[in-house]
């Protein structure tokens, strides 16, 4: 993506004054960190030599963005303390691989205990809400500034669950933000999709109608329901499938249909019933894999654009 031109001068400032209340949120300036006899530098040093397997100095460098100078003389002050040993590479005797000593596994545990505990201080006067708000920031601020996945919540733990208060308001606001940006949709489509949202809770049949909220490591990443089509006894509609670009890729939209699917099934409905258009082609290629065909398009203008729209079927009965 194309930069936009030079960052205002209140940009900047904003950052630096986050950037200074952070540092001393954390103690990031304390020449003894979480009141141990190491600074927070030192600390990040036996943090990653214990989470590495023997790294070398070179490592730790790129790792960590240090000059090679200074992270030098880190690890000559932990090896005074006799925290850290070196053994010379067998592959290449100019460099030395690193490992904690005896004393320094004990340091570590003991610096990362009190990380820890200094962390829970800080979440614990926050309701559930805004930890998971606070943790969504965070990872957003990491995303957007290129942050390496180790900083980023790791791992890609997908959970599909029922929506809660606010998801509802999420799915418009999602699909309002995403469409016009990625298709130029107006707000007509978002209104439309509200008009979905509310008449499904209007007309909410736990035996008919579900929804169901994609999660992946906590984080709502995307949605879809089935709804009873009440022109047309025995047909689902499969409505407002949605994915956040970061979450693409990954399967869910597949898992999200999968479940529409399943749900539709053991409701007793003998198909299932889909409107997309022809420039959703990720979309459409969900539908396809999972055994939908297109079974009528025709031209349609709205939303502020020409497309093609489509209706896309699936018969959940073997065929005589």
């Amino acid at each position: 993506m194309a930069a936009s031109g030079a960052p205002a001068k209140a940009d900047v400032a904003s950052v630096r004054r986050f950037n200074r209340f952070y540092t001393s949120l954390v103690g990031a300036l304390d020449d003894e960190h979480l009141e141990t006899p190491y600074s927070l530098a030192e600390g990040r040093v036996l943090f990653e030599i214990a989470h590495r397997d023997a790294p070398t100095a070179a490592q730790l460098v790129e790792v960590l963005g240090l000059d090679a100078g200074y992270l030098s003389r880190l690890l000559r002050r932990l090896e005074r303390r006799r925290l850290i040993k070196r053994t010379r590479s067998a592959a290449d005797g100019r460099q030395s691989h690193l490992a904690l000593t005896p004393s320094g596994l004990v340091a570590f545990r003991g610096l990362d205990q009190r990380a820890n505990d200094a962390i829970a201080r800080l979440l614990k006067p926050l309701d559930p809400e805004g930890r998971r708000r606070l943790l969504e920031a965070m990872h957003t601020v990491g995303e957007l500034l290129g942050a390496p996945s180790s900083v980023t919540p790791a791992g890609n733990a997908i959970v599909l669950r029922s929506p809660r208060p606010g998801d509802l308001g999420w799915i418009v606001h999602r699909h309002g933000v995403l469409f016009t940006r990625e298709y130029g949709w107006n707000q007509a489509f978002e209104a439309m999709v509200a008009k979905i949202v509310a008449d499904y809770v209007d007309s909410y049949d736990a035996t008919k109608d579900a929804c169901w909220i994609a999660e992946r490591n906590g984080e709502r990443v995307g949605s879809v329901f089935v709804v009873k089509d009440p022109a047309r006894p025995g047909v689902a509609k499969l409505r407002l499938l949605l994915l956040e670009p970061s979450a693409r890729g990954l399967g869910i939209g597949r898992r999200l249909v999968d479940e529409c699917t399943r749900f539709a099934h053991d409701a007793g409905y003998h198909t299932i019933s889909l409107f997309t258009t022809s420039v959703l082609n990720a979309a459409r290629r969900i539908y396809a894999d999972a055994g939908y065909r297109l079974v009528h398009e025709e031209p349609h203008d709205a939303f502020g654009r020409k497309v093609t729209a489509e209706t896309w079927e699936l018969s959940l009965r073997p065929a005589p």
